[in-house]
């Protein structure tokens, strides 16, 4: 799949932004993070796969937002924070349940994904383990947002001069 929305490096050692996702913690690569924020509002297109929850006005931006409890094939939450992300020149938003810290990851807690949760998207989830007896579930190098929603995400939101950040 040619998309855009590239997050980093499974197991580098380097800094980890600690989100929650349900009941699961969700690792995200510091180095790709932009911000995190109170959930703003968000229009619906039409057209946009199911896990894409609407787009909503960043920073005088559209921005996808992202329901990484459905990417990650697990159940959800209510979305009280969102993570924006940006690789490619591109800025997305991730719907996380909160934002816990920062905190770097020892490889020995991260093991392969099992052949098992074959659904799951090997490049999306690229680790599992467990952290702080809960489930950890690591974003891996993927593009979440595919070229094609680009163009949709593009024209779905307005953008006028002085809009508001």
């Amino acid at each position: 799949m040619n998309t855009t929305g590239v997050v980093g490096e499974a197991q580098s050692p380097a800094s980890w932004l600690m989100c929650r996702i349900g009941d699961r913690l969700l690792a995200v690569p510091l180095d790709c993070v932009v911000e995190t924020m109170r959930p703003l509002p968000r229009q619906a297109v039409s057209g946009l796969p199911e896990f894409i929850l609407g787009v909503s006005l960043i920073r005088g931006a559209a921005v996808p937002v992202i329901d990484v409890a459905a990417v990650m094939g697990t159940p959800g939450g209510p979305v009280d924070r969102l993570v924006t992300i940006t690789r490619d020149d591109r800025v997305l938003a991730l719907a996380v349940g909160a934002v816990i810290g920062v905190r770097t990851l020892d490889e020995a807690i991260l093991h392969d994904v099992p052949p098992l949760l074959g659904a799951v998207d090997r490049e999306v989830l690229s680790a599992i383990g467990s952290l702080d007896s809960g489930l950890l579930l690591v974003l891996g190098h993927a593009r979440l947002v595919p070229d094609s929603v680009w163009a949709q995400v593009d024209g779905a939101v307005p953008v006028t001069a002085g809009a508001a950040s």
